[in-house]
């Protein structure tokens, strides 16, 4: 059996942050956090945290034993990453790294995996020239491959290449996604789309209102490509009846949300999560079970990506999770909280008990009933 990988972590000294990062580290199941600092800026110079949080974390290296990586829970550049090993003698990965490694041990489909790729490929290009300068300084001189070019000239256009050839392929899944999304169009049938931070429950709604079996989990980035699938409007006492209603509504389940997310990730993930701009009805999950301030940092970053996305507002209904582990006073509490006066926007439900799925699925009924006298008043 393989031993986990003795981790310190560090981090910002908020709770919400810290438990997010602690979440995001035991993603990944060989690390084992041994230890958790915190630092109140992570953007310094030279370690990204001061230097003096750097010899305090050189000291407890020193006193404790096997300790082999560090995780910083912030975007280093490879000169901090560098600076930090060279003092502790320890790998060192920022929260970008480890939301790729993350991506990389979820990822089941092709697309996601090229995705994921271009991801790589954004996060490793402006390291490439600072990780040669940082060399050259430190007298182990990147030579010259053939003809004289310089070999990070050569890693740097490779990844270019790479690029190029990752972007292609990115769009000919594009384009089999328009085409399918132009077919369902002349069908008229419409799509609703499960949006919402990571581990809201999104999989676990997509299971009850579709019928599937799709894997849930409290770990972070479990769904990590699309899923569609129809709405199952059957009664099991009249399952051959109507089999053809089945089909008339589609769920889109996606993947979640999270905070801090750079710009070039929602950019490689941007053709996957724009099936959220094409939903009729966009249901946008929010686990009502934490503390208010969670809830409102999360249901705030959701919203940052939507907008991103410039998705239409008018379509975004909002459902309050996992409402079996709170009382109806914090449901209030939320409402107030999140600014949310239009209750007639908002489902409260149990995925576990099951409360409320049953309204949930009528409200959704009642959307493509509306979608469809809208595409008659059109023609």
């Amino acid at each position: 059996m393989k031993n986990n990988t003795k981790t310190i972590l560090v981090t910002y000294p908020d709770d919400f942050v810290i438990n997010e990062a602690k979440s995001l580290v035991n993603s990944i199941s060989e690390y084992e956090i041994i230890k958790v600092f915190t630092q109140k800026y992570l953007n310094r110079t030279k370690y990204g945290m001061g230097a003096g949080k750097a010899q305090e974390i050189e000291e407890f290296v020193k006193e404790s034993q096997n300790i082999e990586t560090l995780i910083v829970d912030e975007h280093l550049s490879s000169k901090q990453i560098f600076n930090l090993e060279q003092l502790l003698n320890l790998k060192v990965i920022d929260r970008e790294r480890l939301i790729l490694d993350i991506f990389y041990s979820r990822a089941t489909t092709i697309e996601a995996k090229l995705q994921i790729q271009l991801a790589e490929i954004q996060y490793q290009m402006p390291r490439v020239r600072e990780k040669a300068r940082l060399m050259s300084k430190s007298n182990e001189r990147v030579g010259k491959g053939g003809m004289g070019e310089y070999i990070v000239d050569v890693q740097f256009r490779d990844l270019k290449r790479q690029m190029s050839f990752v972007k292609e392929k990115l769009k000919d899944a594009q384009l089999k996604r328009h085409i399918y999304h132009q077919q369902r169009l002349k069908m008229g049938t419409p799509i609703v789309s499960l949006v919402g931070y990571t581990s809201s429950g999104k999989t676990t709604l997509f299971n009850l209102l579709t019928g599937e079996n799709k894997e849930t989990s409290t770990s972070l980035f479990t769904t990590l490509s699309t899923t569609t699938r129809s709405l199952n409007t059957l009664n099991k006492n009249n399952a051959n009846k109507n089999r053809e209603s089945n089909a008339e509504i589609l769920i889109v389940d996606t993947v979640g949300f999270i905070s801090r997310l750079p710009h070039y990730m929602i950019d490689a993930f941007k053709s996957t999560l724009e099936e959220s701009l094409v939903a009729d009805l966009i249901l946008l999950l929010i686990d009502c079970s934490e503390d208010i301030k969670n809830i409102k940092i999360k249901y705030s970053s959701c919203w940052n990506v939507l907008e991103e996305l410039k998705v239409d507002k008018s379509k975004v209904f909002v459902i309050l999770s996992k409402a079996d582990k709170v009382t109806s006073i914090t449901i209030k509490e939320i409402f107030e909280h999140l600014n949310i006066t239009a209750i007639e926007n908002v489902s409260i439900i149990s995925s576990k008990t099951g409360y409320g799925i049953h309204k949930l699925k009528n409200m959704i009924m009642s959307k493509r009933y509306i979608e469809n006298e809208r595409e008659k008043i059109s023609l």
